[in-house]
């Protein structure tokens, strides 16, 4: 009987411990899986789930409250894959506290820019640090393009003060190029800025936009609007780079006839409208008129945008512009210009021979837009219906005051919609956006929105549905032309109906999508043809392409 007892006691003990064993290796797995696992899809359209993949960053002007136009303006953001693994990873830029401009006490840990690498599960690593990119500068924008053909991108970051321009060194960290490449500027204020090849020599040349000759001790301006506006201040001429392929870059500003008289840059674009074969540059500015520098054969620039009705708005007037993009809404084969501004915003329609035409009220955006400040707006097919629409982040210009974000979805017949509120409860969230940038981060077929928020937390925007309907990614490689490709043209034909786009750099405010060409294709399940006309000339033709696919394309 005794050694039954100790029998049942001792197989009691050996049930409990194995009991203990198989609850810590579930509470073990659980909390490996809850470490690297990702939200699952909602019911919502587009999902927030920043925090939930590793995106912490959080946006600083520097400063305990907004008291100047400088910590106003930024931050900017881009997708790229600094690795080469694939999948895009993010680049934020942040504001930093700055001696004789901010009024609170410097803080022990300044804040700085943060590069995020995505891990290819849905989530990412934070490795700022290891790849030596953070700074602190008082950045407001981030434009990426491999200036030295070596096959990896490299990153420019406009800012504050001196600009700076980081090589990718292939290793998972960059170098401080920026006084060898002769780009840093001066004391400055540059805010947007563009990669694009201007003469077609295969180097990617740099467009840099700058603002206002800022006076922290101005004072004179009426109290209750916050703090001096921008036409308070001195403009600041922009720059134009020229890449002489060995590393370096000449200012060829006054050379190709860069005449910038009285523009405060804010959001830059180039993108080559008339189809001429050069890429031209639109310059959104502050409160004055915008610019459309058309490119003369890669050999000067003449603006032209009074003459072809984008350098005001509807209402013929100067705005207050923010970020421009290009995409031909309308699908008739002419690249068309987004303008967002403080207000009414402008849509305007290429109608060839160089002339647009603002429909921003007949599309049926400008009402909508008007109760809001517009910061950086994109085409996006966010839906693959085969036609792009539009996304706008919005946010007060002088106080720290949110609003809400908006999507105007492309209803064809050149209207649009306001569709926010339908596509999730984060289109009832109030934030003071800034930039965004839109891509493909998990290669699913959709595109997903990242956003930076002033003096806040980032939010990023996971597409849960789009792939609903058909697609396809093209990532183009040049070798006569610059490696990233930019400024090809592509045309590509399915389902009866052909869609135009160009291969761009910086997009919206401050900021780059996806460095691959996402086209939604509805119920399509082959494209007919593909037509890349790449910008040394060559035309490459590709026939019968399966959609659902990341097709990499190398010029012939």
């Amino acid at each position: 009987m005794q050694n039954n007892r100790c029998y049942l006691i001792v197989l009691m003990i050996l049930l409990i411990f194995s009991g203990c064993r198989q609850r810590n290796k579930h509470a073990s797995e659980s909390a490996i899986q809850s470490a690297t696992s990702v939200l699952s899809p909602n019911d919502d359209f587009f999902q927030e789930i920043g925090q939930e993949i590793g995106l912490d960053f959080v946006h600083s002007i520097g400063d305990d409250e907004l008291t100047n136009i400088i910590q106003s303006d930024g931050g900017g953001a881009a997708f790229l894959d600094f690795d080469q693994d694939g999948y895009i990873d993010i680049y934020a830029c942040s504001g930093t506290w700055l001696e004789g401009v901010s009024k609170s006490e410097k803080p022990a840990q300044l804040p700085g820019n943060h590069l995020y690498r995505n891990k290819g599960n849905g989530t990412y690593e934070d490795v700022t640090k290891k790849a030596g990119v953070g700074g602190p500068w008082f950045s407001m924008g981030v434009t990426v393009g491999d200036f030295n053909n070596d096959g990896h991108p490299d990153i420019y970051i406009s800012n504050y003060g001196p600009n700076v321009l980081l090589k990718n060194n292939g290793n998972g960290t960059f170098s401080d190029v920026t006084k060898r490449a002769n780009v840093a500027g001066g004391k400055e204020c540059s805010v947007g800025a563009v990669w694009f090849d201007y003469d077609n020599d295969s180097f990617l040349d740099l467009y840099v936009g700058n603002y206002l000759e800022f006076d922290p001790n101005y004072k004179y301006y009426y109290a209750p609007d916050g703090f001096p506006g921008p036409l308070a201040y001195n403009s600041q001429k922009d720059v134009l780079y020229h890449n002489n392929g060995d590393g370096t870059f000449e200012d060829v500003t006054e050379k190709m006839g860069i005449t910038d008289i009285d523009g405060r840059a804010m959001g830059v674009g180039a993108a080559d409208y008339d189809d001429d074969g050069y890429v031209d540059i639109y310059v959104a500015n502050d409160h004055t008129l915008n610019y459309l520098w058309h490119n003369e054969g890669g050999k000067k620039f003449v603006d032209r945008g009074i003459m072809s009705g984008t350098a005001f708005s509807q209402a013929g007037e100067a705005t207050v512009s923010m970020s421009v993009d290009f995409a031909d809404f309308n699908d008739d084969g002419l690249l068309d210009l987004f303008v967002s501004d403080d207000s009414y915003c402008s849509l305007y329609e290429n109608l060839g021979n160089g002339i647009f035409s603002d429909k921003g009220v007949s599309s049926n955006i400008s009402m909508a837009a008007a109760q809001f400040v517009g910061w950086s707006s994109s085409f996006i097919d966010y839906d693959n219906d085969g036609d792009v629409d539009i996304f706008k982040t919005n946010g007060a210009l002088k106080h720290l005051f949110g609003q809400e974000d908006q999507m105007f979805q492309n209803e064809e017949g050149g209207k649009f919609r306001d569709v926010s509120l339908e596509l999730g409860k984060y289109f009832s969230q109030e934030f003071v956006g800034r930039g965004a940038c839109l891509g493909d981060y998990d290669n699913d077929g959709d595109l997903d929105i990242f956003i930076v928020n002033l003096n806040d937390r980032c939010v990023f925007l996971r597409n849960n549905k789009g792939n609903q309907n058909n697609w396809l990614t093209l990532k183009l490689t040049g070798t006569s032309s610059n490696r990233d490709g930019i400024g090809a043209r592509v045309k590509l034909y399915a389902g009866g109906k052909t869609q135009t786009a160009q291969k761009k750099s910086t997009t919206g405010y401050l900021s780059q999508n996806d460095p691959r060409m996402h086209f939604g294709l509805a119920k399509n399940e082959i494209v007919d043809r593909i037509e890349i006309t790449w910008p040394s000339g060559k035309v490459q033709t590709l026939e019968n392409i399966k959609t659902n696919q990341i097709l990499e394309v190398k010029e012939p």
